[in-house]
């Protein structure tokens, strides 16, 4: 089974500048989901989706492949991933005559992944015949129980009302489980990207995480977060046992 991993690093983060070589652990950014792809058992080549020569250069010193730099037109703020990710496999089967059986997205915006969780969910995929695509998933830190509107009066409407007359006012321990798409890994068939015309096409298998695993960089206020979380792991497995 080929399973590519393709990660997408474009140049343009307007919230961050060059956010994909910003440095955490001492590494850039872009760096940490590479090594994930190449430490994962079941990724067969791990390549990086770039319009940007600095982010290539980041990228082969930590290990992956980028045989072209993105089209400027598919490398916007307003450029989805279906675009990018047709456009690395027709290059792939038109230059290289290589064509994956598995997809994975992994973005550099969750750079605290175990190579493990990629292993497991391309297993997924792999056992699941009827599934189009895999997504990693999560409970919300906020329930979509306690999420409102604002009504055009002004008024708070909760969302879920259609599920409960005041959704607001159950326990806890009384709402659903939900889940939310958390970024970290998605795991997809070249049938979907291209028959479908879609990331995900319509049977979307979960694979759930614990939310303390989850970190999505946003802002630079996520990217210092993730600097601390990701430098005091660092510190840690560096301790000796017993010291």
């Amino acid at each position: 089974m080929h399973v590519l991993a393709i990660i997408p690093a474009r140049g343009g983060s307007k919230g961050i500048p060059l956010k994909n070589l910003a440095l955490v652990a001492g590494k850039p950014l872009v760096a940490h989901s590479i090594e994930h792809a190449l430490a994962a058992k079941l990724v067969t080549r791990v390549i990086v989706s770039t319009d940007h020569e600095e982010i290539k250069q980041a990228a082969v010193a930590a290990g992956a492949d980028v045989p072209f730099l993105r089209p400027t037109e598919i490398s916007q703020d307003t450029s989805v991933d279906l675009e990018l990710f047709q456009h690395a496999l027709q290059w792939l089967r038109e230059h290289e005559s290589y064509e994956p059986d598995v997809v994975v997205q992994l973005r550099p915006t969750a750079p605290y992944r175990q190579p493990k969780w990629i292993d497991e969910a391309v297993q997924l995929l792999a056992g699941n015949r009827a599934a189009d695509s895999i997504r990693s998933v999560s409970e919300p830190r906020a329930h979509p129980y306690r999420i409102f509107r604002i009504s055009p009066e002004g008024w708070l409407d909760p969302i879920m009302k259609h599920e409960h007359p005041a959704p607001h006012d159950l326990l806890r321990q009384q709402h659903p489980p939900m889940y939310h798409y958390n970024c970290v890994i998605d795991v997809t068939r070249p049938q979907t990207i291209f028959e479908k015309q879609s990331m995900t096409g319509t049977n979307i298998a979960p694979y759930i995480m614990n939310p303390d695993d989850v970190f999505d960089i946003d802002s630079p206020r996520d990217l210092e977060l993730v600097r601390f979380f990701m430098e005091h792991l660092q510190a840690q497995e560096q301790v000796p046992a017993g010291g």
